[in-house]
Parts: C-alpha cells; structure tokens; sequence
C-alpha cells in the first residue's frame, strides 16, 4: 500500500492535482482555482477555453491555501491561480505569455501578473491597456521578468 504525504493529503483534500506528462498545446488542461463569485477569473478562463484549452474552474474558500501549496510568491498573487500543464500560472496573464511558457517549456514553477491591469484578459475596458511585467517564479521564490507587455 502507498502511503500518503501530509502535503499531498492537504492538496487532495483541496482538490488540488499537479499535471504531469501533458503535451505542451493549446489542448492543454487548465485548472482554475479561483475564489466564489469573481467575474474575471471566469472571463480569463473563457479566453483559454476559446484559444483551445480545456478549461475546468473550482471555487474554493479558501485561495490562499492554493497558492501557497503551488508556490506563488506573495508579490505575483492576485485573484485566481491556474494550473497549465506543469506550472502554474498566476492572476490575469495574457494567451501569448502562456503559449510562450508551454513552447519554451523554462524549468521554473510558473508565471505570473501582479495585481489587476487593465486591459489583460478578463480586465478589459475599452481601448485602455496598461503596461505591466510577466513575472515568472522559481519553486524557492525567486522571481524574474519573463515578459514586458
């Protein structure tokens, strides 16, 4: 019989899953994680699922737990904390960046953008469009500009 860790019996009891061994396109499963009620977890999740992914999203109570199970930094964490292939992706970080990340295959833990900028996907509002970093982060912490958008 296998036994199981304390980690991976708080991230089952979550319903948090690490992907392994999935092929790098657009066809990729994504999990959302995401607190219940927020609308623009929901519109950056429909970006992906119309690019192609195969989008699944869980409301949970208690996001923090997820984020810091998956090692997201305390600067990149915003509103919802997705799981793309092998890494995980952070807040409201646009298809170009996580097409990059799944083709380039970086040995980080993922990608993220900080806060809530306009004019990311699922923060639209009309022609405005801030300038905002990718940050991308390392499973110590560590964390470094993937992309400048």
């Amino acid at each position: 019989m296998r036994t199981v860790s304390s980690f991976s019996a708080v991230l089952l009891a979550l319903g948090v899953g690490v992907g392994h061994g999935q092929t790098p396109t657009s066809s990729t499963a994504v999990t959302v994680y995401k607190q219940v009620g927020c609308g623009c977890c929901s519109i950056w999740a429909e970006h992906l699922r119309k690019a192609g992914f195969k989008v699944s999203s869980m409301e949970v109570p208690d996001l923090n737990r997820v984020k810091k199970a998956y090692g997201v930094p305390p600067s990149v964490q915003t509103c919802h904390t997705a799981l793309v292939g092998d890494y995980v992706v952070e807040g409201h970080v646009p298809l170009d960046a996580i097409q990059k990340l799944l083709k380039d295959r970086p040995k980080i833990a993922g990608i993220g953008v900080a806060g809530m900028p306009i004019g990311t996907p699922g923060m639209e509002s009309g022609a405005r469009k801030d300038s905002y970093d990718v940050v991308a982060f390392d499973k110590t912490g560590a964390t470094s500009t993937y992309l400048k958008k």
